[in-house]
């Protein structure tokens, strides 16, 4: 059964992997209209895939991060709208940080339960729509993620372009800022590979093998070339298996490590614009 492939697809494909239009079209009648089978299907064609992953869910807007005074817990939300006009202007910021302030002060832990909390005698949902209202964009929590643990460090990147959160097992401070600024530049998928999914790595195994097998090598051959291009991708995608911005003598694992042998490594947000 043939699909319709429409413009709109075309583009949102176009947006995420930065490929031609007429190669996204092919991928998406290819595919079925699936989109990320059609992301998988320019990849196995040799073409070079942006890799935008989750934080393409928000175009314009504020990313604010933030502790409780005691860094036991730490949130970092995204209030989205549709310019930068508006994101960039003081009374938006202001507006952003009110609503993070007020799901530190709450304890909030869901974007769900941060739209009932009231500020002033207003529902978070309400200002927002009231927002909405004055201002003629669409406006909402597009993002909201919280870390708990011994100690949470928090970083903003940028003109609130970035958020991240870092829990660790021991107050670590600088050590903190250092591996959540790690986290803004390099992506990483996961702390360590146990905690990638073994989807993700059976998928990037078969994508590999079919590149090296379109280069025409054998597939017995292909098989074994895989194991070493699979290792790079987990060093590069693993937190601390990557090379310690600072320092790519070591690793963040190392790095932390010279820091203090027993700081480990507990859990970390990322939240960024488009």
């Amino acid at each position: 059964m043939s699909i319709t492939v429409t413009a709109a697809d075309i583009n949102k494909l176009r947006q995420a992997t930065g490929a031609g239009m007429m190669d996204c079209r092919k991928a998406l009648t290819e595919s079925n209209g699936e989109f990320e089978a059609a992301i998988d299907w320019l990849r196995k064609q040799g073409q070079k895939v942006a890799a935008k992953r989750s934080d393409r869910e928000a175009k314009e807007g504020v990313v604010l991060a933030m502790t409780t005074s005691d860094n036991k817990a730490g949130i970092v939300i995204c209030i989205s709208c549709e310019t930068d006009f508006v994101s960039k202007n003081d009374d938006f910021v202001a507006f952003a940080q009110s609503i993070a302030d007020a799901a530190i002060a709450n304890n909030v832990k869901t974007a769900e339960e941060l739209g009932n909390v009231e500020i002033n005698g207003a529902k978070v949902s309400d200002m927002i729509n009231d927002k909405l209202a004055a201002i003629g964009e669409k406006i909402e929590i597009q993002k909201f993620e919280r870390v708990e643990a011994p100690f949470v460090a928090s970083y903003i990147h940028g003109t609130n372009r970035m958020g991240v959160l870092v829990g660790m097992t021991h107050e670590a401070a600088e050590a903190g800022k250092d591996v959540a600024m790690q986290i803004a530049a390099m992506n990483p998928l996961a702390i360590d590979e146990s905690e990638i999914d073994p989807a993700i790595i059976t998928r990037e195994k078969e994508i590999i093998i079919e590149l090296i097998k379109a280069e025409g090598k054998p597939a017995e051959m292909a098989e074994k070339i895989s194991v070493g291009k699979l290792n790079r991708f987990l060093k590069d995608n693993t937190l601390l298996a990557q090379p310690f911005v600072k320092d790519n003598a070591k690793t963040v694992a190392e790095y932390l490590k010279s820091t203090n042998a027993d700081l480990k490594l507990t859990a970390f947000k990322r939240v960024a614009l488009g």
